[in-house]
């Protein structure tokens, strides 16, 4: 039996030794920041917390936590380990007065799955349940209770072996009953079934009857909501600010950045700091949950921060979870596809509707199976819901839990030996038309088992297979909360890839922390991590991927060309990563096939650009967000004819479609390319085995997977017949000056000779979207010349910045006055240094967002060329200027545009 005056944690083994600076504990490596409260600890496997301690730590530092978050109007953080341990010692003995303070911090300030914090609840509440230790606050039923409450995870083994009690077998049962995250321990609840366990057999009926589901309340009939109308484009960097984003696993704090950027219709509280709080407040005060309205909503960076900002000002406490909420409604014009997944992942009800009929302030019905808004009675708009089993997401409390209960049902029904249940809501498949398929749809295909040269129509529901999965450092953290969530202690994935390439240049003392801390918890569940300061994620990732297979990432821009990737928020990587593969209403394909030979000085950025320029001309693209058109929106871009790119080359373009809200994209090259790619990357995966990269079995798996692809490569082709949405024909001859992105809009393309002579502060040569042959360009365009604007240049990794500097490239940018940064993302994602306040920026940057590269900037994206030749005369160039500084790159662009082949340099030989 446990001492009463003290708590021993001895089975956390992700949590760390506790330290202690200036006298005050503070979490350790391990804990995360959403537990890491004031005057907590991590606390290490055999620490032992005395009454005394518990006192301070709970009574005195937590109760001053607890006062400092509310005069900030925020709840407190949750309970880290060894304030969770503190809470149980004081259970043991609670001091007068003091016992409903404490079991309300066990049963609603712990989080859930196998969080550090929960494997010191769910052990302390297992000597409850079963007997070893005692609480005079806590009965042994209580506490099943209590481990009934958490999900699944560290609770599920207590639960399944008091199955057997004859006093709490029952509420042990019933607390089953209602737990999702079982996944194997479902094969204990059956043979213990199969041995007579009466118990036991109840919960495999009631999982097999979904009554985890039943028991939850349909979606109304007919719901009253207030509108909070946000007229315009609100993207994911509106809900969720670049700067704050330090921020966002403390949920409620990051939340009070929302639209904190004055615009038109809002009133933020302290503009630049916070949004506009007390106007959420009034329009919560008409006693309707609210319905967040927009003509675009959700384009942008696919971070789940703006979900999660925009349900904790909209949506309902999940019980028993501190500091997270589900549910919440979003209507608009056009919803963004990776922001329509993270809702509807969390239980809100995204639609798709025209809005012009709503207002701030209106209070409006909802009908949702009637598919109408009635406003005073009228109908003022109409819809379709994209999938009926969205209403089956919002009542299991979001999609994901939707998705791990069906699952959990269909296994206790087989092993019940009982057929397929109707009680769900099924995807409707659509017909076979006969015709061909797409490349896409046969790599999807491919990932879920299909026959070879088969493929996924549009609009089937499928959950193929995640060949690799990738996560970058603003994204990382929130995503370990959710695997912790969904009780992941292994990743199911074939390989998971931590960088930490959006805060390396200027880390904060909570990023310096996270170095620490986040490469320890990838390597332990078999992933990979990289360095601070080797580069962006998806230069690394690119490396990793294998052609024709299926991936997803915790960033927007996860689209890699030799494959088909799906960017998802950080429950969906989570769930990827744990269970190997991801929930896909596969998506309709827009073709878009280059004709004819690029003209000179016609760069590939200026294809990237061309593509929304083509649609704008053929109507299937508007500038305007009201009534906004765009045919790539939620749909797969293919792209075709230009066969003999280099991956590096062709990762530019399917990079890009990300800003054209486009679902996913594939570009068609030729093997040969590919080929070299994967003889260079095996190189590139060795020499980080050599050099101790971690997970080593992670990275020899991949590099055996390759070398078996090389063995008999082969890469499959889309039919002639196959179906696309729209086919958009581009003619390069027709191309023949660059094409920029105009501020602030990613689809305003003008030619170069439309925006001439528009004066220039700032240039950023840097980003996901630029290779090492941007940066040689650059530096012979500025060789012996001085810079009269600040010119920012950023290579995406450091084998790019290492090439350069031996190559002698940086010396070359360094003597023209460019400031040089650290390989990683910078001014691009503009969360660390930022352009000045109202410059006017030329940028290789992948979106040109209002308020993202800083504060009133407004910003051009062009080619790094054109970047650099625009820093040099402090304006837009005319096409003439352009060609002639573009002569000395013609001249040796066979040099220039050389890319990195590691398996024939020899810093990278094994």
């Amino acid at each position: 039996m446990l001492n009463r005056r003290s708590f021993c944690i001895r089975s956390a083994a992700t949590v760390a030794a506790a330290v202690s600076i200036n006298g005050v504990a503070e979490a350790a490596p391990g804990a995360t920041q959403r537990n890491a409260a004031a005057g907590g600890s991590a606390a290490s496997p055999g620490l032992v917390i005395d009454e005394a301690t518990a006192r301070s730590t709970i009574l005195d530092a937590y109760r001053k936590h607890v006062a400092e978050r509310a005069a900030q109007g925020l709840p407190p953080l949750s309970l880290n380990p060894v304030q969770t341990a503190a809470v149980a010692v004081l259970l043991k003995n609670p001091p007068k007065g003091e016992e409903a303070f404490l079991l309300d911090l066990l049963s609603t300030r712990v989080p859930p799955g196998v969080d550090a914090a929960a494997k010191v609840k769910a052990d302390f509440l297992a000597t409850i349940a079963t007997g070893k230790d005692k609480s005079p606050v806590i009965t042994r039923q209580k506490a099943v209770e209590l481990l009934g409450t958490m999900q699944g995870g560290y609770n599920v083994k207590t639960l399944i072996a008091l199955l057997g009690d004859p006093t709490l077998g029952t509420a042990a049962a019933d607390c089953l009953k209602k737990t999702l995250l079982i996944f194997g321990a479902i094969k204990d609840v059956k043979a213990l079934a199969d041995k007579g366990n009466a118990n036991a057999k109840g919960v495999l009926k009631s999982w097999a009857e979904g009554e985890w589901f039943s028991a939850r309340a349909d979606v109304p009939k007919s719901i009253k909501l207030t509108v909070f109308k946000v007229g315009g484009e609100t993207n994911t960097g509106d809900l969720s600010p670049d700067p704050d984003a330090n921020t966002r696993t403390d949920i409620p704090l990051h939340a009070q950045a929302i639209l904190k950027f004055p615009r038109a219709g809002l009133t933020p509280d302290e503009p630049g700091k916070r949004g506009p709080l007390k106007q959420f407040e009034a329009m919560k005060a008409k006693g309707n949950p609210l319905v967040y309205v927009g003509d675009v909503v959700g384009p942008g960076s696919s971070r789940k921060s703006a979900t999660n900002s925009l349900l904790w000002m909209t949506g309902q406490d999940i019980p028993f979870v501190p500091n997270k909420r589900f549910g919440g409604f979003v209507f608009a014009g056009k919803i963004a596809p990776i922001f329509y997944n993270t809702m509807q992942d969390s239980g809100a009800l995204p639609i798709e509707m025209d809005v012009s009929k709503l207002e701030m302030g209106d209070v409006i019905e909802l009908l949702p199976f009637d598919g109408k808004v009635l406003k005073n009675g009228e109908v003022v708009a109409s819809f379709k819901l994209k999938t009926d089993v969205l209403l089956d997401s919002v009542r299991a409390g979001g999609r994901i839990p939707l998705i791990i209960g069906r699952n959990l049902t269909a296994e206790a029904r087989k092993m019940l030996g009982m057929s397929a249940t109707a009680m769900f809501r099924a995807p409707k498949q659509p017909a076979d038309t006969g015709k061909g398929y797409t490349l896409a749809q046969k790599i999807v295909g491919r990932a879920c088992g299909l026959p070879a040269g088969k493929g996924v129509r549009p609009g089937t529901y499928c959950e193929p297979v995640m060949d690799t999965i990738g996560s970058q450092d603003t994204i990382g953290p929130m995503t370990r909360d959710e695997q912790n969530d969904l009780a992941c202690l292994s990743f199911s994935a074939d390989l998971v890839l931590q960088t930490f390439c959006h805060t390396a240049a200027y880390p904060k003392p909570e990023d310096v922390k996270m170095y620490a801390e986040l490469p320890q918890y990838i390597y332990s569940r078999g992933g990979v991590a990289v360095r601070p300061g080797d580069g962006v994620l998806h230069s690394w990732l690119n490396r990793m991927a294998m052609p024709d297979s299926v991936g997803t990432g915790g960033d927007s821009h996860t689209r890699f060309p030799i494959g088909v990737y799906f960017p998802a928020g950080s429950g969906l990587c989570a769930l990827a990563s744990a269970t190997g593969v991801m929930p896909l209403d596969m998506p309709e394909s827009v073709l878009v096939r280059f004709k004819g030979e690029m003209q000179a000085g016609v760069t590939l950025r200026d294809l990237v650009n061309a593509i929304p320029y083509y649609a704008f001309r053929q109507g299937l693209l508007t500038v305007d967000k009201k009534g906004k058109k765009n045919i790539f929106s939620g749909r797969i871009l293919e792209i075709e004819g230009l066969p003999n790119l280099t991956v590096e080359q062709a990762f530019e373009i399917s990079d890009a479609s990300a800003e054209r809200s486009a679902e996913a994209c594939t570009v068609r090259l030729g093997k040969e390319p590919i080929v070299e790619y994967m003889q260079s990357n095996v190189a590139l995966l060795k020499w980080m085995v050599a050099n101790g990269y971690q997970d080593r079995n992670a990275l020899l798996r991949r590099i055996a997977k390759m070398e078996a692809w090389l063995k008999n490569p082969q890469i499959q082709e889309p039919d002639a017949n196959a179906e696309y949405a729209a086919v958009i024909e581009i003619n390069l001859a027709e191309v023949t000056e660059p094409l920029l992105a105009c501020p602030n809009d990613p689809d305003d393309i003008k030619p170069l000779s439309a925006v001439a002579g528009a004066k220039v502060d700032e240039g950023f040569i840097g980003s996901c979207q630029t290779n090492i042959g941007h940066f040689r360009a650059a530096a012979h365009i500025l060789k012996g010349k001085e810079l009269p604007t600040r010119l920012w240049v950023v290579p995406p990794t450091k084998m790019d910045a290492d090439t350069l500097n031996r190559e002698g490239y940086y010396a070359t940018l360094g003597e023209a006055g460019a400031r040089m940064e650290v390989p990683g993302c910078s001014l691009c994602f503009g969360n660390q240094a930022r352009a000045r306040k109202g410059a006017t920026v030329v940028s290789t940057s992948t979106r040109n967002f209002p308020n993202r590269m800083g504060t009133g900037t407004n910003v051009y994206l062009a080619s790094a060329e054109v970047t650099a030749v625009a820093s040099l005369l402090g304006k837009i160039p005319t096409k003439a200027e352009y060609l002639e500084h573009m002569k000395v790159v013609q001249q040796k662009a066979a040099d220039i545009y050389r890319y990195m082949n590691f398996h024939q340099m020899a810093e990278f030989k094994a």
